[in-house]
């Protein structure tokens, strides 16, 4: 699943290409996603100039000139393509068509259909369900030390799958969680509670992690692609991520990989303590 340097790359894309544009109309080519479009979508976007796109965790935020705003997930294989024009011929999993009023056509593609296109009021947006109970974002000043240190406190469980809650910290996936515990030095089975003394190193680490994922274009794994339809590339800098059996970069131990709530872990036994 693409997790926030892709979702904040796409964004990226999207803005440069499509802000301050205007729907002209919108085509659905199916009645839904994950979940069923909401009544009123089509009428709702038909007319309105996108102000903005914005991100919130995972999710893209796209704010109209009509109050309205429109929340996009990709799911697992979602992606938003930009064409000059409408093509001959859809492909089968081009679910929604955006018309822009200059001829541009923004077409979501979802194979697997998990991703999700809902509405909702601007003034509605951090209490509508899919966003109200999502913790502080990485690359904010919210995600301080001292709020770290105190929420870990109070945990037990393993710090990895710990710092993948996105009621504690939006955004860190399970590659990034592995990345960033390399980087700091930090076992994935340790008690959150035991870790919570290196707070200020875990936060530094998780944000350059995601700040060179980001700069990199995030991670090409399985559907990912940009806006542009490139593939990102940062899986080529992984430490330990996908790496199991071979050498640590720093110390030549091979690098092992377990379970934790139902996904793969990957790290150092020499380097992370």
């Amino acid at each position: 699943m693409p997790e926030l340097p892709e979702v904040e790359t796409v964004r990226t894309g999207l803005e440069n290409a499509i802000k301050g544009a205007t729907i002209k109309s919108v085509t659905l080519r199916r009645k839904d996603l994950r979940q069923p479009f909401p009544r009123g979508f089509t009428a709702a976007l038909a007319g309105a100039k996108i102000l903005d796109i914005r991100r919130r965790a995972k999710y893209l935020l796209f704010e109209l000139d009509n109050t309205q705003v429109v929340i996009a997930h990709l799911g697992m294989s979602g992606r938003f393509s930009v064409l000059k024009k409408a093509p001959k011929a859809f492909e089968t999993h081009d679910h929604v068509v955006w018309h822009l009023a200059d001829g541009r056509v923004v077409i979501y593609n979802d194979a697997r259909r998990f991703g999700v296109m809902t509405l909702t009021e601007k003034g509605d947006v951090n209490a509508h369900p899919l966003l109200a109970a999502l913790g502080p974002e990485p690359l904010e000043n919210a995600f301080s030390a001292a709020y770290l240190e105190q929420v870990l406190l109070s945990r037990k469980a393993p710090i990895k799958p710990t710092l993948m809650d996105q009621g504690l910290v939006v955004g860190v996936g399970n590659i990034y969680a592995s990345e960033a515990l390399f980087l700091a030095g930090i076992h994935p089975a340790k008690p959150a509670r035991d870790a919570a003394g290196s707070a200020q190193k875990l936060i530094r680490c998780i944000q350059k992690v995601l700040n060179d994922a980001i700069a990199s274009g995030g991670s090409s794994l399985r559907d990912f692609v940009q806006v542009s339809g490139d593939s990102g590339y940062f899986q080529h800098h992984f430490n330990v991520y996908d790496r199991t059996g071979e050498p640590c970069f720093s110390c030549k131990t091979p690098i092992q990989s377990c379970r934790q709530s139902g996904r793969s872990t990957f790290f150092c036994p020499k380097c992370q303590s």
